[in-house]
């Protein structure tokens, strides 16, 4: 059998592989300007927010486009909150997946059943779709931890109104109030993860909503997307890793080990940022007083010494993987906890996204390429 191979296929358009550097959408939510190490959610630098502004503020932004007044603060919180509740449905399924089940696959299975739920799933008109997204900001986190509760066989924890998105989620993980100082290196964790431009995962969740699917199909789109190591799952890699070396005075065999075999350095480099995460320094910060105040100080030190010699023999960067990954740590979460905090966090800019998308939607529909053969002939199954 024959076949014609197609050398130079002609092409409608530059192929750009991974779709580097192809504008998919105009966006007023968040700027990724990696040349220059910068991030901007509606229009304010990073540094304007973090460790200044709350969680409940940012989302606040991403949905309304500007900071809320302490009154429209305090009503955001209460709706937030109203919209915990779980259907008693979801909660009988979370908490009876397999203990060994990885905690993203169960946040994935669960938000999808939240669906099966919500008689307003397909329910297409913007008052209804900004509903949903508050529902799904306010009840990841609590499948979170509900799922997290189950597996270690401990009873679970009802959430508490009083408390803010941070708070909350840490008393339903430990069953135990969070020191103000806990709740604040949160906050600020889920405040830095909020969005971040154009990523994968919220590239997926447009793409599904763009078909007119739902809401909640979108989000258990970003949450699979999200659950990759080159993604979201980097932060565990980086515990991980720094497992596998075990003090500060291995780092540089380890090191250049690791470079020596072309393998990749979690948490080291960023697809756009061409400099420093503007993310990471606050993190570091974070992780630095955490290692003081627990008195264990190799994690931190160990993660020094990475970034110094990947700088030094790469060029390369530390991002906000890098860190947080320390920070979750010294929380006492974890390991598999840390990418459903990102999910979490992240649950903010995927529903805004898709607002947006729906609010000005064309099906995302790109081209490809073909490179296969041509001019193929059928040949009878008994003559092949």
């Amino acid at each position: 059998m024959s076949a014609t191979v197609v050398e130079n296929p002609p092409s409608p358009s530059t192929v750009s592989k991974g779709l580097e550097g192809v504008v998919a959408a105009h966006t007023r939510l968040s700027d990724v300007r990696g040349d220059i190490g910068q991030l901007i959610y509606c229009g304010y630098d990073i540094n304007e927010l973090a460790g200044k502004v709350s969680y409940e503020e940012v989302v606040h932004l991403l949905l309304h486009n500007h900071l809320p007044s302490a009154t429209e603060l305090a009503q955001f919180k209460q709706v937030l909150a109203g919209y915990r509740e779980l259907p008693q449905g979801v909660v009988d399924l979370v908490t009876r997946f397999p203990k060994n089940c990885p905690p993203m696959h169960a946040l994935r299975t669960g938000v999808s059943s939240l669906g099966c739920y919500d008689t307003t799933a397909d329910d297409d008109t913007m008052d209804a779709q900004r509903r949903k997204a508050l529902r799904l900001i306010a009840q990841v986190p609590v499948l979170t931890a509900y799922f997290h509760r189950a597996r270690q066989g401990l009873p679970l924890v009802a959430p508490d109104p009083e408390l803010g998105e941070a708070a909350n989620f840490l008393w339903m993980v430990n069953g135990v109030r969070p020191s103000v100082e806990m709740t604040n290196t949160m906050d600020v964790c889920y405040v830095l993860h909020a969005d971040h431009g154009m990523n994968a995962s919220t590239f997926s969740a447009r793409v599904t909503i763009a078909t007119l699917s739902d809401m909640y199909s979108a989000i258990t789109t970003a949450i699979g997307t999200l659950k990759g190591p080159l993604h979201g799952g980097a932060n565990e890699g980086v515990i991980k890793m720094l497992r596998e070396i075990g003090s500060v005075d291995k780092v540089d065999a380890f090191i250049d080990g690791e470079l020596a075999n072309k393998r990749k350095i979690m948490g080291i480099g960023h697809r756009v940022y061409k400099v420093l995460d503007p993310r990471a320094p606050h993190l570091k910060r974070m992780a630095q007083l955490l290692s003081a105040q627990l008195g264990d100080p190799r994690w931190i030190q160990m993660s020094e010494r990475i970034a110094e010699l990947m700088l030094q023999k790469k060029g390369l960067h530390a991002n906000v993987d890098f860190y947080s990954a320390t920070v979750y740590f010294s929380l006492g979460l974890p390991t598999d906890l840390f990418t459903p905090v990102f999910a979490i966090a992240r649950t903010a800019g995927w529903t805004a996204h898709v607002l947006e998308q729906l609010a000005d939607n064309r099906l995302i529909r790109p081209q490809s390429v073909y490179t296969g053969p041509v001019g193929l002939k059928w040949v009878p199954v008994d003559q092949r």
